[in-house]
């Protein structure tokens, strides 16, 4: 009871937000008219259920006439069920969508809110496959939500109702036994009861194991699709060094956890089903056996005989709802716990400023350098990487960073642009300042070029002439013609060519601070010197802090500052500087 409770009040919170968004009305409304139609569509199996016995009566009586009438009766209570059951799916279709639309967007809000989902990453949460959890997770969820929920809900509604029944054909029809009447009020419901608790039990015990077999699966499957993905954007680098083989054994090896994992859900599935089935079938011959013994002593017509035996089914498949819709709950709870695991890593990663000690970026006023002041930058696990204090880059300043691989220069990047979080310190940037990083390996959406070349700018808002005579500029004049052309541009471009994109892009912002990642190591040095010199030329205001490791790049910058290692430290400025680092070898 203590884990259905907490799946519920998790149900609860992650359906709830829709019902009381902007959506509201529309849910709500959809969702009454859904449960609206359930209703009905339990007052017609209750009338069907009186047809029942009227019609199988005037059967036994060779009533002509009241068996004519019956089936005219009957054809307008199936067209009406039918027309009923059309609408209600096409309305529970539409609900489906609507509450998708906005979950999947409120999700990616969440996800993709100031650096969550890179924090996410970094702090290595238990949320794997983010894609996986917004497309397959939510659309589970809201399909098998009100799936359980309508069938819930009709389940209570229609032992209710056919209990009332069940109850009086119990009084009309004693339990007859070696010729012997035993007036027990409402043994049939007593009976269905019975059947359906121990029913309810035994498949509890028997497919318990299948919550966490499909969580597992679920992973296992996403975690199969992702290595898929990797190999696919990885393509060229596995074929120049022929690891197709690696990584067929790779993602083989993955496979087999699907595999086996599989195998043993086969074998829970196997003895549930076998348990159900027999469960469902001796359920439709139950009823009679109870009341037969009454109809042979005469007590009862056919009628009441068929009626009794679909009140029975009726109630006794209103009490059995966990025995047929079990495997269903197995994978509804390993969605929702996917789906909390999710909302928990996104919570987490979002207010990491709020719990632990962070680097504060803050705005500053009256000042046009970018300061830090006691500034500590840790890794994830807590080790301590750069430190700096009283160290500011001035506007509009020229400034190569060096030092050697592993000393924190593109984290110090990161620090500054407000993505890591992990260290003390403040980092003060100029008010209403524009930043612009340019990494390595530069990212462009897949789409097309302009709007890839201007990412993270909206179609439109630069001119198309603006955007090819960058391209010319910056040495790509064959693609200056393809702005409309649609590719995933980090697959069909040369590491060169995408960074040549990149300086195109800066030269497009033109943002008051721009940060190069060793944003041009992939270029041969004349053209790193041109691209250098185009820069100078068109962003003149522009404070420019490279991260570089050829001699070639002094001459594009006034000054040169180094990290150096102190213990485990990694300081800013020069070598030697005690508690705080200060910047060295001005130039």
């Amino acid at each position: 009871m203590k884990n259905i409770r907490a799946t519920l009040a998790t149900v609860w919170r992650i359906a709830m937000p829709y019902f009381r968004s902007e959506d509201k009305w529309a849910g709500r409304g959809l969702l009454a008219a859904v449960i609206a139609i359930e209703l009905a569509l339990v007052a017609i199996d209750v009338l069907v259920n009186q047809w029942q016995n009227r019609f199988y009566s005037a059967l036994q009586a060779y009533d002509l006439d009241t068996f004519v009438r019956e089936i005219w009766i009957f054809i307008g209570l199936a067209s009406a069920f039918v027309a009923l059951a059309v609408y209600q799916l096409y309305l529970n279709q539409w609900l489906q969508i609507r509450w998708r639309q906005w979950l999947t967007r409120h999700y990616l809000g969440e996800w993709l809110e100031g650096a969550t989902h890179y924090r996410m990453q970094l702090k290595g949460d238990a949320a794997d496959n983010p894609d996986q959890r917004i497309t397959e997770d939510v659309k589970t969820f809201v399909e098998q939500t009100l799936s359980i929920s309508i069938g819930l809900l009709s389940s209570i509604v229609t032992l209710f109702s056919f209990v009332i029944i069940l109850w009086g054909l119990s009084n009309a029809a004693p339990l007859h036994i070696s010729g012997l009447d035993f007036a027990i009020p409402g043994y049939l419901v007593w009976g269905a009861l019975l059947y359906a608790i121990l029913g309810t039990a035994l498949t509890h015990w028997i497919g318990m194991p299948l919550v966490n077999l499909n969580f597992e699966q679920q992973r296992y499957e996403a975690d199969f699709r992702f290595n898929l993905v990797r190999v696919r954007e990885n393509s060229e680098q596995i074929a120049l060094l022929k690891g197709e083989s690696a990584e067929r054994g790779r993602l083989l090896h993955r496979f087999g956890f699907v595999v086996g994992n599989w195998y043993a859900i086969m074998s829970r599935t196997k003895r549930l089903t076998a348990f159900t089935a027999s469960y469902q079938q001796a359920a439709v011959i139950f009823p009679y056996v109870l009341v037969a013994p009454a109809y042979f002593a005469k007590k009862i017509q056919l009628g009441d005989m068929m009626q009794t035996g679909s009140a029975f089914s009726s109630v006794q498949r209103a009490l059995s709802f966990f025995v047929t819709t079990y495997r269903s709950l197995a994978e509804w709870r390993a969605v929702v716990a996917r789906l909390d695991g999710f909302e928990m890593s996104v919570s987490s990663a979002a207010h990491l400023p709020a719990h632990e000690p962070t680097i504060g970026v803050t705005p500053s006023t009256g000042s046009e350098a970018i300061a830090l002041e006691q500034l500590l930058v840790k890794l994830p696990n807590g080790k301590p990487l750069v430190a700096a204090n009283a160290f500011a880059i001035q506007h509009p300043e020229r400034v190569l960073v060096t030092g050697p691989s592993g000393s924190g220069k593109s984290t110090l990047f990161r620090a500054i642009a407000g993505i890591w979080p992990f260290g003390t310190g403040k980092i003060a940037i100029p008010g209403k300042s524009s930043l612009m990083m340019l990494p390595q390996r530069p990212y462009f959406p897949i789409g097309p070029l302009g709007d890839a070349v201007i990412y993270p700018a909206e179609h439109g808002t630069i001119a198309p002439d603006k955007i090819k005579e960058a391209l010319r500029a910056v040495g790509m004049p064959r693609l200056s013609e393809q702005l409309d052309e649609e590719a995933h541009w980090n697959r069909t471009l040369s590491l060169g060519e995408q960074q040549r994109l990149g300086v195109a892009r800066a030269l497009l912002h033109a943002p008051d601070y721009l940060f190069l990642d060793e944003a041009t190591a992939s270029l041969d040095e004349p053209s790193e010197a041109l691209l250098y010199r185009l820069m100078e030329e068109r962003l003149p205001s522009t404070t420019i802090v490279s991260i570089g490791h050829r001699s070639t790049l002094d001459a594009f910058h006034t000054r040169n500052v180094r990290l150096v290692q102190d213990g485990e430290i990694h300081l800013l400025g020069g070598a030697g500087a005690p508690a705080r680092a200060e910047p060295s070898e001005a130039r």
